[in-house]
């Protein structure tokens, strides 16, 4: 198994907003079991590519897995006051703070990057010299879910392998590494779904973490597709691409 760690990893909670805005759901009436299931899906895709704090994750699978059945119960919890409890609502309680949060963090984040933009006396050579330097260029323009809801979608397209087929091939992410350099060297830019689609699981997801190691050292970048569950994979100029082997993988 290959282990990828992402500096910008996005928590449970994340995923959780990521399903309530992309359905546009009431955050006080969460459909919990439509929601848990599509969870569980992503976080088995994640523990597949054994991505690091997958934990966390599993953690929160098991309170939706809770409050799902608490809501199957044929009869309601009661407070003290003899009402009934929403099994939902510390998960809401939750939800909210954490958002109060993130947008106190992007606020603060906000005014971090204009207070960097003044100058006072007696700094303003050093501050100078900073903006000088090159600043390396945002590399992932999408959530990690978007690239997950990438690979789940291509996963659900692979046609099923034949039982009658013997022969067992064994990808290996650097091979598949060649093969998307390759594959942009001939188009220049290209969509994860056009890389992977028709080709077998081992094949998928070992170019999904070849994808996922070259962002990570600079050589490609990810932006958004015009669909939510895609991505595109562009070659960042200036950057050298490793030998060719025998071994490279060909459309």
């Amino acid at each position: 198994m290959y282990r990828i760690q992402l500096q910008e990893f996005e928590g449970p909670l994340d995923l959780l907003l990521f399903f309530i805005q992309r359905d546009e759901i009431d955050i006080f009436d969460i459909p919990i079991a439509r929601i848990t299931d599509e969870y569980l899906e992503y976080v088995r895709l994640m523990e597949e590519i054994d991505l690091d704090g997958v934990a966390d994750f599993i953690y929160m699978a098991a309170l939706l897995i809770n409050v799902k059945v608490r809501m199957l119960l044929p009869r309601p919890e009661l407070d003290e006051d003899g009402e009934p409890i929403d099994p939902r609502r510390e998960l809401v309680e939750r939800l909210l703070e954490y958002m109060r949060y993130k947008e106190a963090s992007e606020g603060l984040a906000v005014y971090h990057e204009n207070r960097s933009n003044l100058f006072t006396r007696g700094e303003a050579s050093a501050q100078q010299d900073l903006f000088e330097r090159a600043m390396p260029e945002t590399l992932v323009n999408t959530t990690l879910f978007d690239l997950i809801s990438a690979l789940r979608r291509v996963l659900t397209e692979t046609p099923e392998v034949s039982v009658f087929a013997l022969e067992a091939v064994d990808y290996t992410v650097e091979n598949q590494r060649i093969y998307v350099l390759e594959q942009l060297e001939k188009r220049g830019r290209v969509t994860f779904i056009d890389l992977a689609r028709h080709w077998d699981k081992g094949f998928i997801i070992a170019t999904f973490l070849a994808i996922l190691e070259m962002t990570q050292r600079s050589v490609v970048r990810l932006s958004p597709t015009e669909s939510a569950d895609d991505f595109y994979v562009e070659r960042i100029p200036d950057v050298d691409q490793p030998e060719k082997t025998n071994g490279a993988l060909k459309r």
